[in-house]
């Protein structure tokens, strides 16, 4: 198993930037495909981001392309997500979420464990 903690959230005006950590323990880290999922209020969960075992593979939905970045340290058990020219839309609780393997990486029942979520709002 693995324990996920999401931190970095907070309110931020439009066009700013902020940075969201995942801090795991228990099973190595190493071994999960990771993910970052957003839930705004009134919506279904979608998915923003995943990154391969060692960083190599990434990918992204379509709202935040070009302006989010998801890396991870693995000897820092420590997944993240720069987020960079922030808009009002991107108001969410975020999530981290760790699976095995690189199949189905849009969809959050393939995500075995997740984080408790953190709160971002963009203010217009």
């Amino acid at each position: 198993q693995v324990q996920l903690v999401e931190s970095g959230g907070g309110l931020v005006q439009a066009g700013g930037s902020l940075r969201l950590s995942c801090a795991a323990s228990g099973r190595a880290f190493s071994t999960y495909v990771m993910g970052w999922f957003r839930q705004a209020p009134g919506k279904q969960r979608e998915f923003v981001a995943v990154i391969g075992w060692n960083g190599s593979f990434t990918d992204y939905g379509d709202s935040v392309k070009g302006r989010f970045t998801i890396s991870r340290d693995n000897a820092k058990n420590t997944l993240y997500l720069q987020m960079n020219s922030l808009k009002p839309e991107d108001t969410a609780v975020y999530y981290c979420a760790a699976k095995v393997g690189l199949s189905g990486n849009y969809y959050l029942k393939n995500y075995n464990y997740w984080g408790q979520g953190t709160q971002v709002t963009v203010s217009s």
